[in-house]
């Protein structure tokens, strides 16, 4: 049964270290929202049961989970604690809040498609919620693939496919942005991908609706690196540049191929009407801030690069 507490929603937030966790619970504090960060691990059942009884949740929010430092290739040489913390965790924790009452929302990722022959690369159609995962070419979407089949049996669950997320930071590490910029060769594919400053809020407020299921968690359309890269040359380098190099130049200088598509966006358009087309909500929400701030962001990012 789900707890009583007034109709005032309370939060409990699980990846207190990580990225996502860290900006949702900086959210629901600004918002004044009544919120904590879980201290149990995922696949301590027992730990995760105590934890809730004593905070009395109406929502859960895992934000836990690997993906690899410094980035997915590492969950190739790590495969147990890859499906430790992204199967067995995950599904714990739905489980547990499922058997509570509790609604729980789960940042997972998109990045379980790719473009092939019924989804061509700029052919505007879009990996619908409904579609199921075809690209298992890294072991981390493999894993993410087979815990997003298994949690949409949940009625408690919504699901949000993250993809390349971005913030406004361009030295964070985690940010596409940054890590593109560090590069010296990109590739050059249209993605879907998540302005977090932007859907972050989105999700705290899905969450407060009890939406369920799937969620195609972007912005709408797609944009590839070198349009990226061109409004960070826009807006604050004019000097940088940069090369590209095929998928299969790429191939040979990282261990597991990674995924590239585009994702229907129709259901969270229809949910927030408002939500921002990648380039603009790029422009809006990184872009232009950096850009009040050139020298100071060109600076950090020159040392940040090394050059």
């Amino acid at each position: 049964m789900a707890p009583e507490n007034g109709g005032e929603p309370v939060f409990l937030i699980f990846g207190k270290s990580g990225w996502i966790g860290g900006l949702v619970g900086e959210l629901l504090k600004k918002g004044g929202y009544k919120f904590e960060y879980a201290n149990a691990r995922l696949e301590d059942r027992a730990t995760i049961v105590s934890e809730i009884e004593r905070v009395k949740p109406t929502h859960v929010l895992n934000a836990a989970g690997v993906t690899g430092r410094p980035n997915v290739d590492w969950c190739e040489d790590n495969k147990v604690a890859t499906i430790r913390s992204n199967v067995i965790g995950c599904l714990n924790l739905a489980d547990v809040t499922n058997q509570m009452g509790i609604h729980m929302t789960y940042y997972g990722t998109g990045c379980i498609f790719h473009y092939d022959e019924d989804f061509p690369e700029g052919s505007g159609k879009g990996f619908m919620e409904s579609d199921k995962p075809n690209f298992t070419g890294s072991y981390y979407s493999f894993t993410k693939a087979i815990v997003e089949s298994l949690l949409k049996e949940y009625p408690n669950v919504l699901t949000l496919r993250v993809r390349m997320p971005i913030v406004a930071d361009l030295t964070y590490p985690r940010n596409f942005i940054t890590k593109i910029i560090k590069y010296d060769k990109v590739v050059d594919i249209p993605n879907s991908m998540t302005v977090l400053p932007e859907l972050l809020p989105y999700s705290i407020e899905m969450a407060k609706r009890k939406l369920t299921g799937i969620m195609n968690y972007t912005n709408p359309g797609a944009i590839s690196h070198n349009e990226i890269l061109q409004l960070y040359k826009e807006y604050i380098d004019p000097e940088f540049t940069w090369s590209n190099f095929t998928i299969e130049e790429q191939a040979k200088v990282i261990v597991a191929p990674r995924s590239n598509n585009l994702l229907d966006t129709k259901r969270i358009e229809s949910e927030f009407p408002e939500i921002l087309s990648i380039k603009d909500s790029l422009i809006k929400y990184v872009f232009e801030p950096n850009a009040k701030k050139k020298t100071e962001v060109l600076a950090a990012v020159k040392e940040m690069r090394g050059r």
